[in-house]
């Protein structure tokens, strides 16, 4: 329990008496035993801020920004209930969570419930079945997650050690984006332009911009460090729209843990990491006594997108460095450094060999990527402004996915139909050279088809997804998230998929929740569909969901209690 501010925050969120039996066993450097059950109470507020030379008012949870940190140990009951306090829909998702027989509380909006709304609560109740690790709750409503975000920090069990040295300190290093403009609103006026989205107006590390930025000289994150030790700091990128790099000058980082599951020690100069992926990385304090950069920029791997350039800054202060000193600049790859990507993916291997599903029921073949359609459009100017006066999309093998007006859990549950379809393809229409054949005389043959498609899975099924990246307006690094699974990476490349050439790595691939597919590459995941429920899988840049780059898997019931989703809770919101 070493960082003091984690204590803070986590006393923050429980009742007195909880506190004083925490406070007792911290003291102790013993975390409560596990399989207990913690209330977190979340209210959805505004809270005024003033940033980049700028006063406003942003939504957050319990007036903090980044939200309090959600504390427990690995099988333990996290009851959480949320108020929201604002005018604008909500909902709360626990990201890398795999909601074992509890989809209903997974929280992304007209999927697995309709929002809270102003005034209502919810109460989401999950346990935290045989994971342990770095995670982070947002909201999964319009663009709100810009600053409804916090980390969950997850403890192995009481007497189990961490699989590698004892850090002295841990920090949670959230890296975000920050838009002076209401960002619901902004969601909004881009769709109805028809165009892209602007860059955001900083990046943020723990919602601090630091010194690159106006105004923002003393807004900035600090860790202060003992010459000589050891730290784990937790990323986590809960950014909007951006993927980025990550360094510390002069200091290597040592991942050790990616999306909440243990890696192979692999030291490397940086990371990437996309918005949705955490990783735990061990930093050694080994340098001369200074002020060090941690600092954080852009990944663009897009072609002709605007993206904000400058970095932002904390400081990895050692103790005994003078104060005002300059901080050394830490040096991170040009924004479009795909060989820096790859690099960290080919590091990532579970810690120990894994039990990888080698026969496969379900092979799905899944195309990524944007699209420009027609305009349809009275007044084109405002309306159209995608490539070639078009209205930008994305799309999953060519179907934009169309969120419906209740949860697709719901009308699935409740057989209620006209609101989802269950002919999601397995592959696209048509087979082209996906990367670098594709049709770009947009809008004439860019076009996708709406839909709210589902694609159904047999309980117990084993599932292989290839995910091919596109070259329709342009190729792009996209980060795919599905909701209530983890899967192996058991293999990924560039240019089109060919089983004949793919490599498979089906010894100690990672397992992770979100995946970076290569920019003009391909990425095949496996695991099996043992969690019965209604399942979001998506891009986690919110643009590109916005735009429709997503789909639903739903996985059937299985035999039994232990394989069947249980009815849905009392307070489930209505639509």
């Amino acid at each position: 329990m070493a960082n003091i501010a984690a204590f803070f925050f986590l006393c923050l969120s429980m009742s007195m008496s909880s506190y004083l039996q925490v406070f007792l066993q911290a003291m102790a450097h013993e975390w409560p035993g596990g399989r207990s059950t913690r209330f977190y109470d979340f209210k959805v507020q505004t809270l005024r801020v003033t940033k980049l030379c700028n006063t406003k008012e942003i939504v957050t949870i319990n007036k903090m920004f980044p939200g309090p940190v959600v504390y427990a140990q690995e099988d333990d009951r996290i009851i959480v209930k949320v108020t929201n306090e604002t005018p604008y829909n909500a909902t709360i998702h626990w990201h890398g969570v795999r909601q074992k027989l509890s989809c209903w509380f997974d929280g992304p909006s007209y999927i697995t419930q309709c929002p809270i709304q102003a005034g209502q609560t919810f109460t989401y109740e999950f346990t935290l079945v045989k994971q342990k690790g770095t995670f982070f709750w947002h909201a999964h409503v319009s663009w709100l997650r810009a600053t409804v975000y916090g980390a969950i920090v997850v403890y192995p069990q009481t007497g189990v050690p961490y699989p590698f040295k004892y850090p002295y300190q841990e920090h949670i290093v959230i890296l975000g984006e920050y838009w002076l403009r209401d960002v619901v609103q902004l969601e909004r006026q881009v769709l109805a332009s028809g165009g892209a989205a602007p860059p955001a107006d900083a990046f943020t590390i723990n919602g601090h911009p630091g010194p690159n930025y106006n105004c923002s000289r003393n807004d900035i994150y600090k860790i202060d460090v003992v010459p000589g030790k050891t730290y784990l700091l937790r990323l986590i990128n809960a950014g909007l729209n951006m993927e980025n790099f990550f360094a510390i000058a002069n200091h290597k980082l040592t991942i050790v843990e990616a999306d909440a599951e243990y890696t192979k020690p692999f030291t490397t100069d940086r990371v990437m990491l996309g918005p949705g992926q955490t990783m735990n990385v061990l930093v050694t304090a080994n340098q001369p006594i200074g002020k060090y950069s941690m600092a954080i920029g852009p990944y663009m791997s897009a072609q002709n997108v605007a993206f904000q350039n400058i970095s932002a800054v904390a400081y990895f202060q050692y103790l005994g460095a003078v104060p005002n000193s300059i901080s050394l600049p830490a040096k991170l790859p040009s924004f479009n450094d795909n060989l820096a990507v790859q690099t960290v993916m080919d590091g990532l291997r579970s810690l120990n060999p894994v039990n990888v599903p080698k026969e496969i029921d379900t092979s799905l073949f899944v195309t990524v990527g944007l699209n420009v359609n027609k305009c349809r459009s009275k007044t084109p100017q405002q309306n159209c402004q995608g490539t070639n006066n078009g209205t930008m999309a994305a799309s999953m093998n060519n179907i934009s996915f169309v969120k419906p007006t209740i949860s697709i859990l719901e009308a699935y549950y409740k057989k209620i139909g006209g609101h989802f379809t269950e002919d999601f393809p397995g592959a696209p229409l048509r087979f082209y050279d996906f990367v670098n054949g594709a049709p770009n005389n947009a809008p004439n043959n860019t076009q996708a088809i709406n839909g709210t498609r589902t694609k159904v899975l047999e309980f117990g099924s084993r599932v292989q997804l290839i995910f091919q990246d596109t070259g329709t307006v342009t190729t792009e690094n996209h980060p795919i998230h599905l909701h209530g699974y983890s899967f192996y990476v058991v293999g990924y490349g560039t240019g089109n998929f060919n089983p004949q050439t793919a490599n498979f790595n089906l010894v100690d691939p990672p397992y992770i929740n979100t995946i970076g597919v290569p920019v003009g590459g391909w990425a095949a995941i496996r695991f099996v569909a043992d969690n019965p429920g209604v399942w979001f899988m998506h891009c986690h840049l919110d643009i590109h969901q916005s735009w429709g780059l997503g789909a639903v898997l739903i996985v059937e019931n299985g035999k039994g209690e232990m394989e069947t989703l249980p009815h849905p809770p009392a307070d489930l919101p209505r639509c």
